[in-house]
């Protein structure tokens, strides 16, 4: 028997702020609040343990020192990556340089906190 990726948790200095940013970049809503003040999203309807992994964003205040070590790609579903680069920015996403060479087929970008992700170039139908 093998693992899943059911939840990806993202520490964060505001949860609201970034749960509006992910759910706008992914189509996801709300799932869940724990007491804690972590917001859990997921794919509309399916909820955790559904085939998409959840993002749950966990209030956080300890300062980031670096490069983050894991990060998340995303890949258009409905358009090309140049009109999705454009929406992505337009939500609050901002270009990242993490030394790339300007030959890559794909864009880095940061969340509202800093997060790097890359859109990628293929469109791939959603779930």
């Amino acid at each position: 028997m093998a693992c899943r990726i059911s939840e990806l948790v993202i520490d964060c200095a505001d949860p609201e702020r970034l749960a509006a940013f992910w759910s706008e970049v992914l189509g996801y809503v709300e799932t869940g609040r724990d007491d804690d003040g972590s917001i859990e999203i997921g794919p509309p309807g399916a909820g955790s343990g559904g085939p998409q992994p959840t993002l749950v964003l966990s209030p956080g205040s300890d300062p980031r020192t670096g490069k983050l070590r894991l990060h998340i790609d995303v890949n258009p579903t409905d358009r090309d990556q140049d009109a999705e680069l454009e929406r992505l920015l337009a939500l609050g996403a901002r270009s990242a340089d993490v030394g790339q060479t300007g030959t890559e087929s794909w864009y880095v970008l940061s969340d509202p906190e800093g997060n790097e992700f890359c859109l990628l170039r293929s469109r791939i139908q959603p779930v």
